[in-house]
């Protein structure tokens, strides 16, 4: 393939001045095997397949940044939900088992290891309900292992009695990690229609469908699309929405190569290529000041949604048509931390949290990394998580809400994660209780819609 001058100018323009990287290369290995009566042994199976499998993540990763001067922020791994390995145990808690993971985090040297999870969408075996009760001890006493819990799909409603479980273990994980470097909360998301081939942190996990080890790799450009978006500046919608479908599609060749690349020198397979538009606490790398450009005076003004839905559909658009390998998440993510537009906009009292669920309809994940009230009930979390899962079910779409109650702050303070996981301020949240209606527990049936047999 042949480039001109233009097009190479436009890449180091990418790379140099927009904040355009491959932000993870992720390792799923499925755990499968390493199921077994004795805890014990099962842990240094599990440290043995994973040490084996990503021994050369790290270094691999680095090489390709070198050779080919494409920034990769992130090495990580993703595993197989422990639930399902721990629970051929006789085991009453799985801290071990996230010990183990964080281990092999650090030795390898990634900065995230995903899968202390459990899939409990339509029913909760014990083995899920021990992994749900460890949470909150084992994100306080380790450093990179990240959570999950799927509580419903589009085809199994919305488990409510996992609903109400998760609303208490959030008050509980803050609680317990409130002097950590990092509130486990951070590391702790609640899904519908959970992907099992997501890249991003802290969602992945490596799907019981997967094979046994797999490269997915996740592609963010908010800084590549912004500069598309002021070359249109004025211009019809159609015609910035045609801008950034073009500029989609160049952003997903780069990570087709670096994906593809990964996978060969690693010896496992490339699994999908994730486009989903992931801010950073950096200036020039937000998703809300994109919006902004497309003509909102901030994020959560009148239009935001039909924004974002415009967004996120043409970065879809480029993409498939960059790769036969797309899937994850892939669209835009709203985290408010992560975004100092987003910050930005809590600060300005543009948006709220009722405005980011609507978002939420049209864009990649869900609530994401917003610091509530440390006072807020557990069934107040629970019925935020409820709408949120309901949004998913309904429209056949991943949603998750990543919520954080920080301990001893009110709404407008500033709470500060660090690193790529930023800071903001808490942000209200409404008082009137849901109690009764969580209480009630059982599950919301699947929508009508869902029988498509």
């Amino acid at each position: 393939m042949i480039f001109s001058p233009v097009e190479i100018e436009e890449t180091v323009n990418m790379f140099m001045r927009q904040n355009l990287d491959v932000r993870c290369i992720t390792m799923g290995i499925s755990l499968l095997d390493c199921a077994c009566e004795d805890s014990k042994r099962a842990n240094q199976k599990i440290y043995d397949k994973i040490m084996r499998y990503a021994r050369n993540l790290v270094r691999v990763g680095q090489d390709i940044e070198k050779e080919f001067g494409v920034p990769i922020i992130n090495k990580r791994i993703s595993v197989t939900p422990i639930a399902l390995v721990a629970g051929a145990s006789s085991e009453k808690s799985y801290v071990e088992y996230c010990r183990t993971l964080d281990r092999c985090a650090k030795e390898l040297g990634v900065n995230f290891i995903g899968g202390f999870s459990a899939l409990v969408q339509k029913g909760i075996t014990p083995a899920d309900r021990i992994l749900i009760d460890s949470i909150p001890e084992a994100l306080a006493v380790t450093d990179n292992v990240c959570s999950s819990v799927n509580v419903g799909t589009t085809k199994n409603g919305i488990n409510m009695d996992a609903v109400k479980l998760m609303g208490e273990t959030i008050k509980k994980t803050a609680e317990a990690s409130r002097n950590c470097a990092i509130n486990g909360c951070a590391k702790l998301v609640v899904f519908t229609n959970a992907p099992e081939d997501n890249p991003f942190m802290a969602g992945a996990f490596h799907g019981p469908g997967e094979g046994d080890a797999v490269i997915n790799v996740g592609v963010s450009g908010p800084g590549v699309i912004l500069a598309a978006a002021r070359e249109y500046k004025g211009r019809p919608i159609n015609e910035l929405a045609d801008g950034i479908k073009k500029m989609a599609f160049k952003i997903t060749r780069m990570g087709q190569m670096v994906g593809t690349e990964a996978a060969k020198r690693l010896g496992v397979n490339f699994g999908i290529l994730d486009l989903s538009l992931a801010p950073t606490p950096e200036v020039g790398d937000s998703v809300a000041r994109i919006l902004e450009e497309i003509g909102l005076e901030g994020a959560g003004a009148p239009g935001t949604t039909a924004a974002l839905a415009m967004l996120t559909d043409m970065v879809k658009k480029g993409g498939v048509m960059a790769s036969t390998n797309v899937g994850g998440l892939s669209g835009a993510f709203i985290p408010v931390s992560e975004d100092e537009g987003m910050i930005n906009a809590v600060k300005q009292h543009s948006i709220t949290l009722e405005k980011l669920e609507a978002m939420t309809c049209v864009c990649s994940v869900g609530l994401d990394m917003i610091a509530i009230p440390g006072d807020t009930p557990a069934t107040t979390i629970s019925g935020i998580m409820a709408d949120e899962m309901a949004i998913g079910m309904v429209n056949n779409k991943t949603t998750a809400v990543r919520l954080i109650p920080a301990p001893g702050k009110k709404a407008g303070e500033w709470v500060e994660f660090g690193g790529l996981l930023g800071g903001c301020p808490v942000i209200d949240v409404n008082t009137f209780s849901c109690a009764d209606f969580i209480n009630r527990g059982g599950r919301i049936p699947a929508p009508i819609h869902s029988f498509r047999n």
